[in-house]
C-alpha cells in the first residue's frame, strides 16, 4: 500500500505546472518541467498517486508538451471537453457543442465583427474565422496553425469548443450577448484569459471532467485535489476536496479560496504533494 493511494492530483499546465507565460511571449522554446516537480511528482505517483493534466489547450497544442510530463492518469484537454488517454492515445470521453453551436457562434461574428473564433475540432484540427491579431498571437503561442474557414457554418462537425478572441471589454459584452439570448443555458462561458472567452458544452468544464475521472479512477471526491491560476481553472478548484494555486495566479483564484503555494516557476506542484504528505501519513 503506498502512502498515496486512492488519491487524484489534477493540475493545470501553462503557469502552474510549468510557468511559460514568459518564455511563449518572447517566442522562445517552453522552459522544462522544474526539477521540484519532476521529483515530487514521481514521489507522488510511485506511492500509489494519480497525477492527471487539466488543460485548456486542444490535443494538437498539448501533445507535444506530453512527453514533459511524468503522469500516470488520462488528461483533460480542450477545457473540459474530452478525457484523453495518452497512454491508448484516445478519446475516453467526449462532451461536445450541440449543432446549433456554429450558427450561434457566427451570429456572434456577425454583431461583433472584429471579433475571431477558434473552432477545435475533435479530430486535432484547429480552425479559424475572422482571424485577427490576437488568433495570430495565440497561435505563435501554441505553435499549432490554424486551417481558416470563411464561415463557422463551414467548419466540420464534431466541436470540442469555440474560442473567441477579442479585447477583454469586447468579450464581456459577447459573453452578455450569449447569456441575453438565454444560451447561457446551454454552454459553459469561461474566460481563460484576458482576451480569451470559451464556450463549451454545459458541464464540459475542468471541474466536470475532473469528477469524470475520478469516475472512472474509482476515486471518491474527497481525496481529489486540483491545482491552477486561471478563471477556467476555478470549476475543478471548487469540485475539489481542496484547490491550489501558485502565487501567480489571478486575483479571481486567490479569492476563491485556494490554497495559495509557490509561483509555477519555483515548482508549485512540489509544494502541493508535500501538503498532501502531511495529509496521508
Amino acid at each position: 500500500m503506498g502512502r498515496f493511494d486512492g488519491v487524484l492530483l489534477a493540475s493545470d499546465f501553462d503557469n502552474t505546472l510549468i510557468y511559460t507565460e514568459e518564455a511563449m511571449l518572447r517566442g522562445e522554446p517552453i522552459p522544462p518541467l522544474p526539477e521540484r516537480n519532476r521529483q515530487a511528482l514521481t514521489y507522488f505517483m510511485a506511492e500509489g498517486g494519480r497525477f492527471a493534466i487539466s488543460t485548456g489547450r486542444a490535443l494538437a497544442a498539448f501533445e507535444k508538451y506530453a512527453p514533459l510530463v511524468p503522469m500516470n492518469a488520462p488528461g483533460v484537454i480542450c477545457n473540459g471537453a474530452t478525457l484523453y488517454d495518452f497512454t491508448k492515445q484516445e478519446y475516453l470521453f467526449s462532451a461536445l457543442l450541440d449543432e446549433h453551436a456554429r450558427q450561434r457562434g457566427q451570429l456572434v461574428l456577425d454583431r461583433f465583427p472584429e471579433a475571431a473564433v477558434e473552432a477545435y475540432h475533435i479530430d486535432n484540427v484547429i480552425h479559424a474565422v475572422h482571424p485577427n491579431e490576437i488568433t495570430r498571437h495565440h497561435e505563435h503561442l501554441t505553435k499549432v496553425a490554424v486551417t481558416e474557414a470563411p464561415s463557422l457554418l463551414e467548419v466540420p462537425l464534431p466541436l470540442g469548443k469555440l474560442l473567441f478572441e477579442a479585447s477583454h471589454q469586447e468579450l464581456e459584452e459577447i459573453q452578455a450577448f450569449l447569456k441575453a439570448q438565454g444560451w447561457g443555458e446551454d454552454y459553459e462561458l469561461i474566460f481563460s484569459g484576458q482576451n480569451l472567452l470559451e464556450m463549451t458544452a454545459k458541464g464540459a468544464n475542468k471541474g466536470g471532467m475532473v469528477r469524470r475521472l475520478a469516475e472512472y479512477l474509482h476515486i471518491g471526491l474527497d481525496h481529489v485535489y486540483c491545482v491552477g491560476d486561471e478563471a477556467n481553472d476555478l470549476p475543478m478548484l471548487t469540485l475539489a476536496a481542496e484547490g491550489f494555486a501558485p502565487a501567480n495566479c489571478i486575483p479571481a483564484v486567490r479569492d476563491s479560496g485556494a490554497a495559495i503555494v509557490c509561483h509555477a516557476r519555483d515548482g508549485a506542484l512540489a509544494d502541493v504533494v508535500e501538503i498532501l504528505e502531511q495529509k496521508y501519513r
